[in-house]
């Protein structure tokens, strides 16, 4: 527990700093130490690419245990903090949730509101602050500075769950600020002017996810800077892009049309 207290405090303390934090997102060991090797000084664990990794799928599909597990063992190898992305709590109570995340040495958590477990129901602007205000208590009770990174998705639902997706979502994200949140996660932002409404919404941190190689809809990671965004991850798209990028390349050594 004292090695993750004062990971949780240095990543705290990077999130109060006023600088950019970038937390690339990784999967396994390799691809930990790969970030870090490069200068990553934190890292994010995202739910869709070690599904993807471990043949599962994301949406709560995984087993948290495994899941954990996984964790646990980047957390271990990487030596630096690591946040996780627990999507909308895997349907534990948020004092267990804060309980076993530190059990696998996480230092932080995104919570999302989308309850996948029960036909991806969006949880309302109180019962989601609620949520987050009783991880909250129970980092705070177990004296740890987890850094809770409040998720909303009403940009990436749109107006098919809500008429106004961009005021919904800065009405979320200061609430989650109220509850306790120490960075604010509203997935889907793609324009300059929809970042910089957002980020003037908050006094935390605002995440947005980047492509490694193609940057964001808002520009580069300077261009970010000069919005005022304060942390950036990578979601799946360094996974993706080195998908993309390894299939280009091993199509050269397939065997031919052994027809012939």
């Amino acid at each position: 527990m004292t090695d993750v207290a004062a990971r949780a405090r240095a990543l705290a303390e990077w999130h109060g700093s006023g600088e950019l934090v970038v937390l690339p997102t990784v999967w396994d060991t390799w691809s930990a130490q790969v970030a870090v090797d490069a200068g990553a000084v934190g890292l994010t664990v995202g739910s869709h690419p070690v599904a993807d990794a471990i043949g599962s799928s994301d949406g709560e599909n995984m087993d948290f245990s495994e899941y954990l597990s996984v964790v646990s063992g980047i957390s271990a190898a990487a030596g630096v903090p690591v946040s996780v992305d627990v999507e909308s709590g895997y349907g534990l109570d948020p004092a267990e949730l804060i309980t076993r995340l530190l059990e696998a040495g996480a230092a932080g958590a995104n919570i999302e509101d989308v309850v996948h477990g029960e036909g991806k129901r969006v949880r309302d602007r109180r019962e989601h602050a609620d949520y987050i205000a009783a991880a909250r208590a129970a980092a705070d009770e177990a004296g740890v500075d987890f850094v809770i990174n409040g998720r909303t998705d009403a940009v990436k639902l749109g107006t098919g769950t809500f008429d106004d997706p961009v005021g919904e979502a800065e009405a979320r994200i200061t609430m989650m600020e109220d509850a306790g949140a120490r960075a604010v996660y509203p997935v889907g932002l793609s324009t300059a002017d929809e970042v910089s409404r957002l980020v003037q919404a908050v006094t935390v941190p605002l995440n947005v996810t980047a492509h490694p190689v193609n940057g964001h809809g808002a520009g580069d990671l300077e261009a970010l800077r000069g919005l005022g965004v304060r942390r950036v991850s990578f979601g799946p798209l360094w996974q993706k892009w080195l998908g993309e990028v390894s299939a280009g390349e091993l199509a050269g050594w397939a065997p031919g049309d052994r027809r012939s």
